[in-house]
């Protein structure tokens, strides 16, 4: 369970610095606080400080958050001497700059998916992952939905063989947040800044998780995008997490998308399909995904997460079917320092299980997975949609 806190006795402190305090700040701000006092780690975080523009705001927030300090620089934030782990929850525009830099800095990194906004910029992120890792120092892609108990036990059924030959991955993350035309024009509506709309915002999400329980790449899409408000309100201040106001000077330009539809083949011949969209009136947080094999089937809804649905094909046909798992077992993946059988987590654990995975990771010089090069894959996997989707979803090949 918790780590011990004798004198003498505890860890050495790794001290994390972390750019971004909204939304994802908060999450990732929430796994740092928790891990070792859930978890035996051999490296105790330390949250050193927390960085933003805006010296007021985030003094604020590292009061809130649970940080030691505040920097309005993220140079200044990787040159500090506490820090050891740099995390990133910007918006995708910074995070090359800011993982290149601190990586030349002799810093581990953790940066918010989508890695990059261009598969350019990702592609330098790899580079200089590979040469800070013969430094000594890694990096890691946030991805933290392989991280719930039930999509990590999905992927151990999977890499024991309980589907079989794979034949189907059907994807969808589905939101409704964007569906009233006014919501205002926030930074994740401007390609500039967030590189796509629903597809790197959710598409992300869904390309990793089918590639990471798959165990296979994907090789080639066929492709819709669309937009459906293509004006809204500028923006009045800051936005908080998936809310904001709109100021009444106008309306702005949407440049990204508001949905993308698209079939895939992974590299073993299994046919793929994903939806991504923040249009789904109804759909709060609604990413499913479902495997089909020879041997049998899983499927995984993040809105019932602590749940797993399993059918094994192998059974005689009278008593065949869909089956219930309640992913709460101290034998399930992470749940061994949590709660007694059937008390299901949230959220926000997903983070605290990145947070202990990263740190392990650092303590035993181990690759950190998801790596930079996992991140990217998932960026050419975006680019090529967007590709496809500007050639009338000519079918697209994805870069090895």
């Amino acid at each position: 369970m918790g780590t011990t806190e004798e004198p003498g006795t505890r860890p050495r402190p790794l001290g994390v610095g972390m750019v971004g305090y909204a939304f994802m700040g908060a999450a990732h701000s929430q796994g740092w606080r928790t891990v070792g006092r859930v978890f035996d780690l051999p490296l105790r975080p330390v949250l050193a400080a927390v960085c933003g523009r805006d010296g007021q705001a985030v003094r604020a927030a590292a009061d809130r958050l649970g940080w030691a300090a505040a920097e309005t620089d993220w140079r200044a934030l990787i040159a500090r001497d506490d820090v050891d782990v740099v995390d990133i929850c910007t918006p995708g525009d910074s995070h090359a700059e800011i993982a290149v830099a601190a990586l030349e800095a002799g810093k581990h990194v953790l940066c918010e998916k989508p890695l990059a906004n261009t598969v350019d910029e990702a592609e330098a992120m790899v580079e200089a992952a590979e040469r800070a890792r013969a430094r000594g120092q890694l990096a890691m892609t946030g991805f933290n939905y392989r991280r719930v108990p039930a999509t990590a036990l999905a992927r151990r059924m999977v890499e024991e063989g309980r589907l079989g030959t794979l034949r189907h991955v059907r994807v969808s993350y589905l939101q409704d947040w964007l569906v009233d035309p006014d919501f205002p024009l926030t930074w994740r509506l401007k390609k500039e800044y967030a590189g796509s709309g629903a597809l790197g915002d959710l598409g992300a999400h869904a390309v990793d998780l089918a590639q990471f329980l798959a165990g296979e790449s994907l090789v080639g899409v066929s492709a819709l995008t669309e937009t459906f408000v293509r004006e809204r309100p500028i923006l009045e201040g800051a936005s908080a997490g998936l809310a904001a106001g709109g100021s009444g000077a106008g309306r702005g330009p949407v440049t990204v998308d508001d949905a993308a539809l698209f079939t895939a083949r992974f590299a073993s011949g299994a046919l793929g399909s994903f939806e991504a969209t923040r249009f789904a009136s109804g759909r709060k947080n609604a990413l499913r995904i479902e495997l089909n094999g020879e041997k049998g089937s899983l499927a995984f809804d993040l809105e019932r997460l602590n749940e797993l649905s399993f059918h094994d094909h192998t059974e005689p046909g009278v008593s065949a079917g869909f089956r219930r798992i309640l992913v709460t077992e101290p034998d399930h993946p992470y749940l061994e320092a949590w709660w007694p059988p059937g008390h299901g987590l949230g959220y926000e654990h997903t983070f605290v299980h990145q947070a202990r995975d990263l740190v392990h990771a650092i303590a035993a010089g181990r690759q950190p997975e998801p790596s930079f090069a996992e991140g990217l894959r998932v960026q050419r996997v975006l680019a090529a949609v967007e590709e496809s989707a500007l050639k009338n979803s000519v079918y697209t090949p994805i870069p090895v």
